[in-house]
């Protein structure tokens, strides 16, 4: 009886300090063991709602309707050059926040109906991407972003109402990244 209780115990505390070992090794990797990407993942359900869908869509034709400069591309392959896959959706977030901080709430009284219902859709979704963040470094991300605003920046109005209209490829490229 003595042996086996001393067995039994023998087992539980190896398996405390392995337990106490992996929780150490979390701790010193600060939880790196969880995906980098964990937060940064949307939903498929938040791009399948056929109404903010059209609404998105719809907002991102009239103003492209009122866009004149076709000559500048703000949502293109440039945005993702040097970005790994993996790192897409944080580069969308960063993307996303802009546009809804910078162009949607500047021009939140134009495109209506659309706009009054599209803000508060993106506005869910950059709350479920606030915990989305990359390890390392992000200068790389960070640059691509700041050429886009500055384009918009340099553009001026006509910049903001070229990234409402692009609300659509916003859109896809938020559910290509993070889904």
């Amino acid at each position: 009886m003595a042996t086996l209780q001393k067995s039994v115990s023998t087992s539980l505390v190896g398996t405390l300090v392995a337990g106490c070992l992996l929780l150490i090794a979390l701790s010193v990797q600060e939880g790196a063991a969880v995906p980098i990407s964990s937060h940064c993942r949307l939903d498929k359900a938040n791009f399948q709602q056929p109404y903010i869908t059209n609404r998105t869509f719809m907002l991102a034709k009239e103003a492209s309707l009122a866009d004149n400069n076709t000559d500048v591309r703000l949502t293109g392959e440039k945005l993702f050059h040097g970005v790994h896959m993996s790192e897409r959706c944080y580069l969308m977030k960063q993307v996303l926040n802009f546009t809804l901080e910078e162009v949607l709430l500047p021009q939140s009284d134009r495109f209506q109906p659309y706009m009054q219902e599209v803000v508060p859709f993106l506005d869910r979704l950059s709350n479920k991407l606030s915990q989305c963040h990359i390890q390392g470094d992000d200068q790389h991300i960070q640059r691509n972003v700041q050429k886009l605003k500055d384009t918009v920046k340099k553009l001026g109005e006509s910049g903001e109402i070229k990234a409402i209209g692009e609300l659509g490829l916003l859109f896809m490229a938020l559910r290509n990244a993070c889904v």
